[in-house]
C-alpha cells in the first residue's frame, strides 16, 4: 500500500493497524482524521476515499486502502488504484 486512510474514533486502531500490516503511520491519514467532519461513515468515509485518490495522485499514482470502523472496529474497506 502506497497510502491508507482509516475512518474511525480510535487511534489505538491505526496503531494496531500499523503494527500487523507493517505500514508505517507516516503512510496513514496524510490530510488528517476524517472525523473533523463528524462520523457517518457514508459522508465522512467518501471524503476520506477522496483525499485518498487525491494523495495518491499527488504522489503520481500507486494503490491505496481506506478502512471504515463499525463499533470500534473495521468494518469496510476498500482498495483504489490511481494511475498516472
Amino acid at each position: 500500500m502506497d497510502a491508507v486512510t482509516t475512518h474511525n474514533p480510535f487511534a489505538v486502531n491505526d496503531v494496531v493497524f500499523s503494527r500487523e500490516t507493517g505500514i508505517p503511520l507516516e503512510k496513514m491519514n496524510t490530510f488528517g482524521c476524517s472525523l473533523i467532519w463528524g462520523h457517518p461513515q457514508a459522508p465522512t468515509g467518501m471524503r476520506a476515499i477522496a483525499e485518498l485518490v487525491t494523495e495518491l495522485s499527488l504522489r503520481g499514482g500507486g494503490v491505496g486502502l481506506f478502512t471504515g470502523c463499525a463499533a470500534g472496529d473495521t468494518a469496510a474497506a476498500i482498495v483504489v488504484s490511481v494511475e498516472d
